[in-house]
């Protein structure tokens, strides 16, 4: 699968069982909400700093957007 419709997939997903409609996460994103039908439509590229406020506003790691469960994080040790 391509990977901008994955990740659209998993942020329709999420923001769904959030009960948030792409208005409001575009506007908690700071975001248009055209630009939120577009990446979950997996059109065009999406940035960095797009997929992290988009991340924020749903209160979830970035990476869960790329990796949906098959992500986990774990804190770097604090020596680095």
């Amino acid at each position: 699968m391509n990977m901008l419709l994955a990740v659209g997939r998993n942020i329709k997903f999420l923001r769904e069982s959030r009960g948030l409609t792409q208005e409001i996460l575009a506007e908690q994103a700071g975001l248009h909400r055209s630009y939120i039908g577009h990446v979950e439509r997996g059109e065009g590229n999406l940035t960095l700093s797009n997929l992290c406020r988009i991340a924020g506003a749903l209160h979830i790691h970035p990476g869960v957007l790329m990796f949906g469960d098959s992500f986990t994080w774990n804190e770097p040790p604090a020596n680095l």
